[in-house]
C-alpha cells in the first residue's frame, strides 16, 4: 500500500499473472479491495461478539461500523502507513477516520494477526472454492473425451519408445486419474481449514481476558461467535501469533501436486502434437509462427507446463517460512507470503482454466494413428503369429527364426531406406507362412492388441470419475475463457 507506482500504468511493472492469465473472481480475491473489506469485516464481527457479551459496545457503534465497510479511503490508507510503518494500524486510523463514534472499539483487545492471519485463511477458502468447480471441469470435459475415443486403439509408448497398444480413452484416463486425486486433495486441505480465532499477541487470549475481567467461559465464548461469523466449523485451540504456516505448506503442496499433474498431461498433449495424432484446439485466425506460416505449435499446453513448474518451485517458500519461525512468530514470513499465497492460486487458476479451453477442443487424427499402428504392429504380431503356425502344426523354433531373419531384413528397410515396415508383406510372400496366410487381417486387427482398455475406462468412469463429479453438477456447463 505505501510503495510502488500506478498498477495500470504501462509505466511500472504488472505481473502477467494478474494482467495477463488469471481470471477477474481469483484476482479479486487477492485484491486489496477484498482483503481490507475483510479487515473491517473481522473487526465488525468481533465488536459485535464482544456487545453480546456484555463489553459496553452500543447499537450506533455496531450501525457505524456496518455503514461503513465499503467506503475505503486507499490513498489515505497508504499515507497512514508510510507514516506508522505498520500496514493494520494504517487500517484503523483509516476505518476510524469514517466512523468517528465508534474508532474507540476498533480492533479492541486484538492483535495484528487477528486481521492479517484470519483474513488469509478466508481467502484461502474462498480460492480453494473457486479451484474446486474449475478442476472437476476439466476431469468431466477429459472424461467425455476418454469414453468417445475409449475404444480408439493407439500405440502405447515406454521410454517414449513403441510399445504395446492401448486406446486413446485409456490414456487419458491416466491424466483423469492424476486429476481426480488433485480433486480429492484440494477438497481435503479445503475442508481441513481452520480458523485463527480470537487469540491475542502470543495465542494466549491474555488481553481479552482481561477485557472480560478473568471469565474464561466469555472468552472462549467470543472465540467461538467470531469463528462461526466467518463461517467456518473449528478454530485452533493452540496458536502463536500466527496461526502454524504449516497449513500454508498442506495448501501449497496440493497445488504444486496439482501443477505436476498439469505438466505432464500437457507435455503427453504437446509429444502427440509433434506425432500429429492429436492437437489442442486452434482458433481460425490464430499465428502459429511470425516466420513460418505453416506452423500450428501447442501454444496453450506449452503455457500450462512453463506456469505448471512456477507452481510447483512455490512450495519451497511457506516449507522454509514455516522452518524458521521462531517461537511465537517472527515477521521475515509476511513479505514472502504476501507474494507465494497469491501467486500460487492465480497460477493454478490460470492452468485450470487453460486445460479446459485445451480439454473442451481437443483433435484426434485417426488415420495417423492407424498409419504408426501400421508401422509398428508387425513386430508386435510376431508371437501371436508364431502360435497360429504352431496350431497349424509348424514348429515353434523354426518360425521363430524365420520370423527372426525377416524381422531384421524389415527393420533395414525402415531404418537404413527410410521405408515402410514390410514384414507382413515379407510374411506373405514366404511359402512356409501359406497356413496361416488367411489369417493374417485377423491376427493384426488392431482392437485385439489393446487387451481390456476399453472395458476399463468404461468402470474407471462409472466407478470413479462420475461419483467424485457429482457435487460438481450444477457448475458443469460453465465454458472456459482465456484472458490472452
Amino acid at each position: 500500500m505505501a510503495a510502488g507506482g500506478d498498477h495500470g500504468s504501462p509505466d511500472t511493472y504488472r505481473s502477467p499473472l494478474a494482467s495477463r492469465y488469471a481470471s477477474p473472481e481469483m484476482c479479486f480475491v487477492f485484491s486489496d479491495r477484498y482483503k481490507f473489506r475483510t479487515w473491517r469485516q473481522l473487526w465488525l464481527w468481533l465488536a459485535e461478539a464482544e456487545q453480546t457479551l456484555g463489553l459496553p459496545i452500543t447499537d450506533e457503534q455496531i450501525q457505524e461500523m456496518k455503514s461503513n465497510l465499503d467506503n475505503i479511503d486507499f490513498k489515505m490508507a497508504a499515507e497512514e502507513e508510510k507514516r506508522l510503518r505498520h500496514d493494520v494500524m494504517a487500517h484503523v486510523h483509516t476505518f476510524g477516520h469514517c466512523c468517528p463514534n465508534a474508532a474507540g472499539i476498533i480492533h479492541l483487545g486484538a492483535t495484528s494477526c487477528y486481521v492479517g492471519d484470519n483474513t488469509d485463511l478466508i481467502i484461502l477458502r474462498n480460492a480453494l472454492d473457486l479451484l474446486l468447480p474449475k478442476l472437476a471441469r476439466v476431469i468431466s470435459r477429459l472424461a467425455d473425451f476418454a469414453k468417445e475415443q475409449a475404444n480408439l486403439p493407439t500405440l502405447g509408448f515406454t521410454h517414449f519408445q513403441p510399445a504395446q497398444l492401448t486406446t486413446v480413452g485409456k490414456r487419458c484416463c491416466l491424466w483423469i486419474q492424476d486429476l481426480c486425486m488433485d480433486l480429492q486433495n484440494l477438497r481435503r486441505v479445503r475442508d481441513d481449514l481452520r480458523f485463527r480465532g480470537v487469540k491475542g499477541t502470543t495465542g494466549t487470549q491474555a488481553s481479552f481476558l482481561q477485557l472480560f475481567e478473568g471469565d474464561d467461559h466469555k472468552v472462549e465464548q467470543l472465540d467461538k461467535m467470531v469463528t462461526e461469523k466467518a463461517g467456518f466449523k473449528r478454530a485452533f485451540i493452540i496458536t502463536g501469533q500466527t496461526y502454524t504456516r504449516k497449513v500454508d505448506i498442506e495448501v501449497l503442496s496440493v497445488l504444486a501436486s496439482l501443477g505436476a499433474s498439469v505438466h505432464k498431461i500437457c507435455t503427453d498433449i504437446r509429444l502427440l502434437a509433434n506425432l500429429k495424432e492429436m492437437e489442442e484446439p486452434f482458433e481460425k485466425q490464430q499465428i502459429g509462427s511470425s516466420a513460418m506460416p505453416y506452423k500450428r505449435n501447442p501454444m496453450r499446453s506449452e503455457r500450462c507446463c512453463s506456469l505448471a513448474r512456477h507452481l510447483m518451485t512455490l512450495v519451497m517458500d511457506p516449507l522454509q517460512t514455516a522452518s524458521v519461525q521462531w517461537f511465537e512468530r517472527t515477521l521475515d514470513d509476511s513479505a514472502n507470503r504476501r507474494i507465494c499465497l497469491a501467486e500460487a492460486f492465480l497460477t493454478a487458476d490460470t492452468i485450470l482454466n487453460t486445460l479446459q479451453n485445451v480439454s473442451e477442443g481437443l483433435v484426434v487424427y485417426p488415420k495417423v494413428i492407424e498409419r504408426r499402428i501400421r508401422q509398428e504392429l508387425p513386430f508386435m504380431a510376431t508371437e501371436n503369429i508364431i502360435m497360429a503356425m504352431v496350431k497349424a502344426g509348424g514348429s515353434r523354433q523354426d518360425c521363430h527364426e524365420k520370423i527372426r531373419v525377416l524381422s531384421q531384413q524389415a527393420a533395414a528397410v525402415v531404418k537404413q531406406e527410410g521405408g515402410d515396415n514390410d514384414l507382413i508383406e515379407r510374411i506373405q510372400a514366404d511359402a512356409y507362412f501359406s497356413p496361416i496366410h488367411s489369417q493374417l487381417d485377423r491376427l493384426l486387427d488392431p482392437s485385439s492388441f489393446t487387451g481390456r482398455a476399453s472395458q476399463q475406462v468404461q468402470r474407471f468412469l462409472e466407478e470413479e470419475v462420475y461419483p467424485l463429479l457429482k457435487p460438481y453438477e450444477s457448475v458443469m456447463k460453465v465454458k472456459a475463457e482465456l484472458c490472452l
